[in-house]
């Protein structure tokens, strides 16, 4: 099985240490990683940190990390290429290069411009992680406290989901909070995503989905990709086990439905410890999945859920 995973934070450490690399880390993935654990493609998350905004504008953290991924891109051209739609990520896998789509984590990088949505658009960037864990000009994070959990996306966050929709990104609501969830259910026409988020039913932590989060983005044909973190997949929990992975993708296929389930590992973004060491290890988990689903659920589950949500939301 070929794999699309939703969501790493790699990019980041290239940028911070010339000494780590896509061809060769001590992280969660590397190019040898990928082919090792059969990807297809991976998305990779450009994330506006707060250790770089303690003294950099978020666009030119941006802007700097967009430089770092064209470079090594470039160094890797071998064998990974940029993929802007899910007929570029067949079409590389059809001359054995694997792909790489370009995310942001955070929109707090557009201020108030709908015109910085169309730059970074035109850079690549195919998804936008809304929020990560504090409030920006489109709304606000996930919150343990009932009262800043509801609060709903603000009126330039309504505006960002109707130009994603019209330039075709993909919005990801991992980490905002319920009430934008809503509002993103509510505003969008076509798919949205939680790329690197589990079900609250089974943890009960703030990023996690509720049952009716996870029907609501079945019904309207998106896709929740698993989050490997310990702290989202059991309470209280330091080690990620398979098992517990399982879990998850169990409960929301049984929420959301077969077709709106996919991979969001967050590697290189989590800390805990994992039963399995890195990507290179992803056929032991894929191994423990076909016990509960048949080749072609598994299918759906590995990649073809996310290209079903890439051409839902570009055409192609």
């Amino acid at each position: 099985m070929k794999i699309i995973d939703m969501h790493c934070d790699t990019l980041l450490e290239c940028y911070r240490n010339p000494d780590y690399t896509l061809s060769s880390n001590s992280g969660h993935i590397s190019v040898d990683k990928l082919l090792q654990g059969n990807s297809l493609a991976q998305f990779f998350a450009i994330f506006i940190s707060p250790k770089e905004k303690a003294s950099m504008a978020p666009y030119d953290i941006f802007n700097k990390v967009y430089e770092t991924y064209k470079a090594q891109l470039a160094l890797n051209s071998n064998y990974i290429r940029p993929a802007l739609c899910a007929e570029d990520i067949l079409s590389n896998a059809k001359d054995s290069k694997l792909s790489s789509i370009l995310a942001v984590e955070d929109g707090v990088i557009l201020e108030d411009s709908l015109e910085r949505l169309q730059e970074v658009f035109h850079k690549g960037v195919r998804l936008i992680t809304l929020t990560w864990n504090f409030e920006n000009n489109i709304g606000f994070p996930s919150s343990d406290d009932p009262s800043e959990h509801s609060l709903g996306l603000k009126p330039f966050g309504i505006d960002v989901v109707s130009e994603m929709n019209r330039l075709g990104m993909l919005i990801d609501v991992s980490h905002l909070s319920e009430g934008g969830f809503y509002d993103v259910a509510k505003h969008s026409n076509k798919p949205f995503v939680a790329s690197h988020s589990c079900a609250k039913a089974l943890c009960n932590h703030r990023r996690n989905l509720t049952d009716d989060q996870l029907k609501i983005l079945g019904n309207q044909g998106g896709l929740v990709g698993v989050n490997f973190y310990s702290a989202f997949l059991k309470e209280d929990s330091e080690y990620a086990t398979i098992g517990q992975i399982v879990e998850h993708v169990n409960y929301m296929v049984n929420k959301a439905g077969i077709e709106s389930v996919g991979l969001g590992s967050d590697f290189d973004g989590i800390d805990c410890e994992l039963e399995f060491k890195d990507y290179a290890s992803y056929p032991l988990l894929l191994n423990a999945l076909s016990k509960h689903f048949t080749d072609d659920q598994l299918d759906k589950i590995c990649n073809g859920n996310a290209l079903r949500v890439l051409k839902d939301n570009l055409g192609k």
